[in-house]
């Protein structure tokens, strides 16, 4: 499955996905909707066979690539929790309040996400492809605490005071 990452960008000039169909199988038939940005990856496919979904990697696939219905499936499945005191059994998704919305790190350069790799000093094996990579950065970046109201009271005020391009401004030497 690794190898088939590396592969697939080469696959279409449009990006990732393009003009591909979903790598997935659902209930033995492969899924005929247009390949997204998102991927698939083995802990993925471990997380949700623990929830019982019935989906899986189509081996004849050379790539790794879901469409946006399995994408938004694979989600809700893995963001289900109980709510604290409830007699609910599981079966409904239930949004935790802090969770932030996912991120799409397969948007990025791979030159982008070894960069990120190097400046949180992320252990990782060397020659990892794109689809390690994002798997890999997207653990660490979910554990770093933001807090919301902060960030929006610097965002207004860097926007206010039009501070959102300070480096342009520093270095041309024109204040």
């Amino acid at each position: 499955a690794g190898a088939a990452a590396g592969s697939a960008g080469a696959a279409g000039a449009g990006g990732p996905g393009a003009g591909q169909l979903c790598c997935l199988r659902e209930e033995g038939e492969r899924c005929g909707r247009a390949a997204g940005n998102a991927s698939f990856s083995k802990r993925i496919q471990k997380s949700i066979s623990q929830k019982k979904v019935k989906i899986e990697l189509d081996k004849s696939a050379r790539h790794l690539y879901i469409c946006d219905f399995h994408k938004n499936l694979i989600q809700s499945v893995r963001n289900r929790r109980k709510r604290k005191g409830s007699d609910d059994d599981g079966d409904s998704p239930v949004q935790d309040i802090d969770t932030p919305e996912v991120v799409d790190l397969y948007q990025l350069q791979v030159n982008t996400l070894r960069r990120y790799k190097r400046h949180f000093k992320l252990q990782t094996r060397p020659g990892l492809n794109k689809a390690q990579l994002v798997e890999i950065i997207g653990c660490h970046f979910r554990t770093i605490p933001v807090n919301e109201k902060d960030t929006l009271t610097y965002f207004i005020y860097s926007v206010k005071n039009d501070k959102n391009k300070p480096d342009l401004k520093m270095d041309s030497g024109v204040h």
